[in-house]
């Protein structure tokens, strides 16, 4: 499909990527297998985007209130994220992608931060797609730590409080290099933002959707992104 057919459509897509514990256990799996399959899918959806006009995709991966699950499941995931990340690099720096994480990297193991170092490092010339992952992100931390290092500018002397406002904050959130999500898409069925880029996603088009994660098909995506072009985005204006 040429671009040029959906003028209209959404350049970020936000993703939160729900269901596949769920996934897992109505197949009588543990968890985790529904974690790789998860992990699967991913790859197909970055491999969609150019087709949909989609140039930033970002993907709730691991939020700051997941360090609640077991000791296996995170110790699994963590093992899964390493994985991923050596296993894609390649395959993601020919396809033009170029990688980010957003988040906390404060409490991640250090091998798997040094890899996030990495493919940020050697994916850092790409533009085809830009896919950003949100790992132990979450949106009240992320405002949080924003909020500490503008304050720090203005006990330095650098700023002072009449030049905070929305602009100068937004400076200091991980996704400062980011354009605003336009849509985010929430598989599983489950009906709410769970703490992902709450300022970012002010003014975004949401979709929920029943899907589980792992069956969530780049075809799929593509109605969806498609559908987003009948909406009417105002920003709080009335029509005229």
């Amino acid at each position: 499909m040429a671009k040029d057919e959906i003028p209209t459509g959404p350049r970020h897509v936000a993703v939160i990527m729900d269901g596949n514990g769920r996934w897992a256990v109505k197949r009588g799996r543990p968890r985790l297998f529904g974690h790789h399959a998860g992990a699967k899918r991913v790859r197909q959806i970055v491999e969609a985007c150019p087709d949909y006009g989609v140039k930033y995709l970002t993907i709730f991966a691991f939020s700051t209130e997941n360090w609640k699950r077991t000791q296996t499941e995170i110790a699994g995931l963590m093992g899964l994220f390493r994985r991923y990340i050596q296993g894609e690099a390649q395959e993601l720096l020919r396809r033009g992608v170029r990688v980010r994480f957003i988040g906390d990297r404060i409490k991640l193991d250090e091998k798997l931060v040094a890899l996030m170092d990495e493919i940020e490092l050697v994916t850092a010339d790409n533009d085809h797609v830009h896919l950003t992952v949100a790992l132990n992100y979450g949106g009240r931390d992320e405002v949080t730590r924003a909020a500490k290092r503008l304050a720090f500018e203005i006990e330095q002397g650098r700023l002072t409080h009449k030049d905070v406002d929305a602009e100068t904050l937004a400076r200091f959130l991980d996704t400062r290099f980011l354009p605003d999500p336009d849509l985010v898409i929430r598989t599983s069925g489950e009906a709410r933002i769970s703490n992902f880029l709450l300022w970012q996603g002010a003014y975004a088009e949401y979709e929920f959707v029943d899907t589980l994660w792992p069956d969530f098909t780049a075809e799929e995506f593509g109605r969806i992104v498609r559908a987003y072009g009948g909406r009417e985005r105002r920003f709080g204006a009335v029509k005229a």
